[in-house]
């Protein structure tokens, strides 16, 4: 059955977790990984230990799409729910990192999308492909890439299928940062991964939340949100323990609380 197979692969290393897609050189998204995800996001988000999440792949590409036949065995009531499980990354109250190289199309791109922060090779495309099988992205893809580049951009490159260059996603605010290959992407991403690792992941949970939350509504919304969260972190144990460091002169101690 074409839904099944491929992995999402966790593994966790002291207070980082690595979800890593694996199905192929090409690392097509089937059914059974969409769900995987949701799985894993689940374990990862009920564990206080884990503080940052790095989303990665095994094959030569980050991914080059969904299992494209496979979706002609779903039946359309099952798509009502389509992108809740695959962006899981979204929801998680933890911040994710998509480490891309190569291709990353279709779903692939709504994942990376799904992600808080990107950072890719320069060999690196990207692109949301669909319609040029009679579709349009269904994972969030059309709503996180217009927030991200643009409207005008976004139409273009929803409607044409067309790619996205490493430079232009970079130029464009698609993704943080370009390293000249694998090897450099893995080395930004351990330094990423160790600078949020400094922080407090109550500071870093609460500006998630007000960052995605509030860019949906008014500029006054957005406004009053970051007034409450700001009040709320002036109570926190960590906003104390900053302080006391800064005063002191030493390395913070947050413990999330």
């Amino acid at each position: 059955m074409a839904l099944t197979g491929g992995e999402v692969q966790l593994k966790t290393e002291g207070a980082v977790a690595t979800l890593t897609l694996s199905n192929g050189p090409y690392t097509v998204i089937t059914w059974e990984m969409r769900q995987r995800m949701a799985e894993r996001f689940a374990e990862i988000d009920a564990d206080r230990g884990i503080r940052v999440v790095v989303i990665a792949s095994a094959g030569k590409h980050f991914s080059s799409g969904g299992d494209i036949a496979g979706f002609m065995e779903v039946d359309p009531v099952d798509f009502t729910d389509l992108g809740h499980n695959v962006t899981a990354a979204a929801r998680s109250p933890k911040p994710v990192i998509a480490a891309i190289d190569g291709y990353c199309f279709g779903v692939g791109l709504e994942i990376a999308l799904s992600c808080d922060i990107r950072l890719a090779t320069a060999r690196s495309e990207f692109a949301l492909p669909e319609v040029k099988l009679g579709m349009i992205p269904g994972s969030g893809g059309t709503q996180r890439l217009a927030r991200l580049i643009g409207l005008s951009r976004a139409k273009y490159h929803v409607m044409t299928g067309s790619r996205i260059s490493a430079a232009q996603a970079e130029d464009w605010g698609l993704v943080a940062g370009v390293c000249a290959d694998a090897a450099a992407l893995d080395e930004s991403v351990t330094a990423l991964t160790g600078t949020l690792l400094g922080y407090s992941p109550l500071s870093l949970r609460t500006a998630k939340e007000v960052l995605d939350r509030g860019i949906d509504g008014p500029l006054y919304t957005g406004i009053e949100l970051e007034r409450k969260a700001y009040a709320m972190l002036r109570s926190s144990a960590d906003f104390a323990e900053g302080v006391a460091a800064f005063t002191e002169k030493r390395k913070p101690d947050f413990q999330g609380r």
